[in-house]
């Protein structure tokens, strides 16, 4: 192997162990004032209501019931705060973009997101998650323009990448590739996930891997 291909395995193999180790829920936020306190490296996903964040979230954790899954769109309704291999805290953020919730509660939702992004030292990196099928709405470049304002990292992952056909995932990584090139925040890779058949959970455990070595946890 190359250089290369030894430090993507070697990724990998870190993102396997450490997604094997422990996987525990802690905390539930549902506002600011209830936050835990910041503890160590921590990552967070965001996507609209029925991307696949949760069903995504088990199938990196290997575990089928950490992140509650559920067929009702906007079943999220607070920040809950996963603690990985006693080494990494992860967080499920609300899903955005459903209409059928009241509009009360989406504005509160939205605040409490936002206010989260800015005030969260410890936040390596969000990733977002954005269904393959459709690519990037409005309502995504609507939050990406918030990660960017805030300067908070941020790294697109496609879900639901078995419903393509591969010049279509061709298609529509390099769209969002282009969507994205002169954003701040933006990390440039984009990562396809399926947890119907795990493709990309290793690159997703990788990416989070990486993080934590260049953070020195």
């Amino acid at each position: 192997m190359n250089d290369t291909e030894t430090e993507k395995a070697g990724l990998e193999e870190a993102g396997r162990l450490l997604f094997a180790g422990s996987a525990d829920f802690f905390a539930a936020a549902p506002s600011l004032g209830v936050l835990p306190p910041m503890d160590g490296v921590e990552i967070a996903f965001a996507g609209r209501s029925n991307v696949g964040k949760s069903s995504l979230i088990n199938a990196l954790t290997g575990r089928n019931t950490l992140a509650r899954t559920s067929h009702t769109p906007g079943r999220t309704q607070q920040l809950n705060f996963f603690k990985i291999a006693e080494r990494l805290t992860l967080v499920d953020m609300p899903g955005y973009g459903y209409a059928a919730v009241e509009k009360a509660k989406v504005e509160a939702w939205t605040k409490l997101i936002h206010a989260y992004l800015k005030g969260r030292a410890n936040l390596a990196r969000v990733f977002m998650l954005i269904d393959s099928r459709h690519g990037l709405k409005s309502i995504d470049t609507d939050v990406l323009d918030g990660l960017d304002k805030a300067a908070v990292s941020y790294q697109i992952v496609l879900t639901k990448g078995d419903a393509l056909k591969k010049n279509e995932i061709e298609a529509r990584i390099a769209g969002i590739q282009a969507a994205i090139a002169k954003r701040p925040a933006a990390y440039p890779e984009v990562i396809l996930t399926s947890s119907r058949d795990d493709r990309g959970v290793a690159d997703l455990r990788a990416a989070v891997a990486r993080l934590l070595a260049e953070r020195g946890a």
